[in-house]
């Protein structure tokens, strides 16, 4: 079996230094010059994005947020754990908690059991932390590349996801916070809903935000990757605009990149902040979201996606497009699988003083 591999890889070999080959030879190199040397390209000038000095002035203006779990309002959480929280997030610049109080329904309905201990909580916050605002996050599956889930094509669909945000504003909480996933970019229908909800949290002068797609980091590269994969991924920058202006507050998923080493991921954070702020309105809270857990796997690389690359990241892209700009923060994803390492990197980057 040996000798009649090693032939055939010889045959092989003669086949490829011949003429015949050399169209096939052509290509490949074409083929690779054309995939190999943009990567290469992309990846040394993410590279350069993470080299620089961190400006003065580029730390928390005490705007930040952190996305908790169902935990805090389905009871299993008690006046000694938000003890414990209370004093974990002393000192910080977190303001705003995006706590669980879904998911949606398919059909935009929220059963009001799915939050029943959220008054506890609400009124717990307000007594121990003054200042500090509770958001019901709500959110589902898109029906965009399965089957199942929400269609925000369905109006009726969207007219009930309108009832709910007002169904949890009127049960205490002091914002509203969404999350829909996977939403491509130029959703129409996501627009709609947008200024449909608007609407009614403006009504009731309570905050409306939303968790963003990443940006594309390349011209169109929704479109290529949706035509490869189905799953675009990314907002062109047009798109976010556009959402940015529909809310009070917008936080980008900055995280689930892919990048193998933290230098990588910190400079592809620097280039996200940077295009979020160059289109993000003054009076729109702008929202960088830090890795708060580990993982290991295609999307995510735990070694690679570190607090601490990612504040850096923050801080780089804050200095260099828009240091003095106020409404802006991070976004903390998530509470229940957060280290000491992720709140340490936390604290000592972006909140401590030098």
């Amino acid at each position: 079996m040996r000798t009649q591999l090693r032939g055939f890889g010889w045959g092989l070999a003669r086949g490829w230094r011949g003429r015949r080959a050399r169209w096939p030879k052509r290509i490949a190199l074409a083929l690779a010059v054309v995939i190999v040397v943009p990567l290469l390209s992309a990846a040394a000038a993410l590279r350069m994005n993470y080299a620089g000095d961190l400006q003065d002035g580029t730390r928390t203006r005490g705007r930040d947020a952190i996305w908790l779990g169902h935990a805090w309002v389905d009871g299993r959480k008690k006046d000694a754990d938000l003890a414990a929280f209370a004093r974990r997030i002393d000192g910080t610049g977190i303001k705003d908690l995006y706590v669980h109080a879904g998911p949606l329904e398919h059909d935009g309905t929220l059963p009001a059991d799915r939050y029943a201990r959220a008054g506890w909580l609400i009124a717990a916050v307000h007594r121990t932390m003054p200042g500090v605002r509770v958001h019901a996050w709500l959110g589902d599956v898109l029906a965009t590349e399965t089957p199942d889930g929400l269609r925000l094509e369905r109006a009726a669909t969207r007219a009930a996801v309108v009832r709910s945000a007002a169904q949890v504003l009127d049960d205490g909480f002091d914002g509203v916070h969404f999350d829909l996933e996977p939403l491509h970019s130029g959703d129409r229908h996501y627009l709609s809903l947008l200024d449909d909800l608007r609407a009614v949290t403006g009504k009731r002068h309570k905050p409306l935000s939303v968790a963003a797609h990443q940006i594309d980091p390349l011209p169109a590269q929704h479109t290529v990757a949706g035509f490869f994969t189905r799953h675009p991924k990314w907002w062109s920058q047009a798109f976010f605009a556009q959402v940015a202006r529909r809310v009070d507050q917008i936080a980008v998923m900055s995280y689930d990149t892919a990048m193998p080493v933290q230098s990588l991921y910190g400079g592809y954070v620097a280039q996200q902040t940077t295009l979020a702020l160059e289109v993000t309105p003054t009076s729109t809270d702008l929202l960088m979201g830090l890795p708060f857990y580990y993982e290991d796997d295609m999307s995510h690389h735990g070694h690679a996606e570190t607090t601490a690359a990612a504040v850096r990241g923050v801080r780089l892209g804050l200095g260099r497009t828009d240091r003095d700009r106020q409404r802006f923060g991070v976004a903390l994803y998530v509470d229940f699988a957060a280290s000491e390492q992720d709140w340490a990197s936390y604290r000592e980057g972006w909140c401590d003083p030098v």
